[in-house]
């Protein structure tokens, strides 16, 4: 991923920002009342407004440092969702079979992490890119792996297993992890007026994921 600083936005903004996945769908409405749908994006992409996480004079000082560094929206950065941000459910505990990222065949030694979304209706698989260095757990057909069997790209998402331990045909390869969303400023300046915001006005600073 070019033009991307392997750095995290502030964490203690991060947890008060809103946004989430967004989606781009046409829909047509059909002259029998019925409609027809189709999805633009093949992937979902998550949008946030930084602006809402922001509380104090040096919560907002600490945002412009972090936008001057960036260059604005020159540079993409790590950003932590506070809902969203491990393999497996909020409040429960990463475990190394959370997530399927593939299938050994006994030749190929490097996998992506993953991370599905899944109900009795659908299920979708989203890349994981930029997990958090040291917490990717790796198993092997439900053996966790020691961490000296394989490596992790930090900056890639890319789980690589040493010679002599790569997956046999077959074997179902997991993980578990935590994980950043690459994000960059959507917006080339920003506004302030402290007088509107000591009256509570919050500016809004847009970010949106950067995707690979």
């Amino acid at each position: 991923m070019t033009s991307f600083h392997e750095v995290r936005f502030p964490l203690r903004l991060a947890l008060g920002v809103s946004g989430g996945p967004e989606r781009m769908t046409d829909i047509v409405n059909l002259s029998n009342g019925r409609e027809a749908r189709n999805a633009r994006w093949r992937n979902s992409r998550r949008a946030y407004d930084a602006g809402s996480g922001i509380r104090s004079v040096a919560d907002l000082y600490a945002v412009l440092a972090f936008f001057e560094a960036r260059s604005g929206e020159l540079y993409g950065f790590r950003f932590r969702d506070p809902v969203d941000h491990q393999s497996s459910p909020p409040g429960q505990v990463i475990g190394a079979t959370d997530q399927v990222i593939g299938t050994g065949d006994g030749v190929t030694a490097s996998f992506q992490l993953v991370k599905t979304y899944a109900d009795a209706g659908a299920s979708v698989t989203r890349g994981i890119a930029k997990p958090v260095a040291g917490s990717v757990r790796v198993a092997v057909n439900g053996a966790e792996q020691a961490a000296s069997r394989f490596t992790v790209d930090a900056t890639t998402g890319r789980v690589t297993f040493a010679a002599g331990f790569i997956p046999p045909l077959g074997a179902i390869v997991q993980a578990g992890f935590e994980f950043d969303v690459p994000v960059r400023f959507a917006v080339s300046r920003i506004d302030i007026d402290l007088s509107a915001f000591n009256a509570g006005r919050i500016p809004t600073i847009p970010l949106i994921e950067v995707l690979p």
